[in-house]
């Protein structure tokens, strides 16, 4: 072969290597940090938003509600032997599909145990003689649950802008009632505990985790 015909044949195979450009993958943006402080800025002043929500129910609103509504605890557990359904009379739940039975329940027992150190701090009440705790009342400031929120029939889903803001009042009622709750200092083990508040019963048999909204220890 020629020199010609070599030198020509070596160009046609670089060409394609030359006509190639290598271009960087631009970096992901990342949010700027004005953008991250007021995402935090805007969950703050929901939360804060929910809080005052919940402050201004509470005296003129909840308290009243709750002691109209409230059926004492022997008839709850009563109704509760054949599962929620069968006490529906007594309880109440949101419009959506699937939501569970509430109800509002007030009484008075003897507390049995008790877990005041814990951010999930309880009592647990013998509310029918027998010496066994049958009703846990939460303490905080760790509660679980949305069950006071939906045991309350002014409170709908459709007042708020979304499930978010829905669920921090929840959140912020959850709250309050925990800041509400004023108990002696030392061991509550053998005292009288008399409460009103609610719970969320799901199936039969369900143990009973109160809200409470009013606790005097006697």
């Amino acid at each position: 072969m020629s020199r010609t015909k070599l030198t020509a044949l070596c160009l046609l195979a670089l060409m394609p290597l030359a006509a190639c450009k290598i271009v960087k993958n631009p970096d992901p943006v990342q949010p700027s940090a004005e953008g991250q402080g007021q995402a935090a800025q805007t969950a703050g002043s929901d939360e804060a938003r929910m809080a005052a929500r919940a402050a201004e129910l509470w005296n003129p609103k909840i308290l009243p509600y709750i002691a109209e509504k409230a059926t004492d605890i022997a008839t709850l557990r009563a109704a509760l032997k054949d599962g929620p359904d069968a006490a529906a009379s007594y309880g109440f739940r949101p419009a959506a599909e699937g939501s569970p039975w509430n109800f509002i329940a007030k009484g008075e027992g003897k507390v049995v145990a008790e877990d005041r150190k814990s951010r999930a701090a309880k009592l647990e009440l013998d509310t029918n003689g027998d010496g066994a705790g049958d009703v846990t009342v939460q303490l905080g400031p760790v509660m679980k649950g949305t069950t006071l929120r939906d045991s309350l029939n002014f409170l709908v889903f459709t007042d708020y802008r979304d499930q978010i803001e829905f669920a921090k009042l929840a959140r912020a009622l959850n709250d309050h009632a925990h800041a509400a709750l004023s108990l002696p200092e030392g061991d509550l083990t053998g005292r009288n505990v008399a409460f009103s508040g609610a719970f969320t019963i799901r199936t039969k048999g369900e143990a009973i985790l109160l809200t409470p909204v009013t606790l005097e220890v006697k």
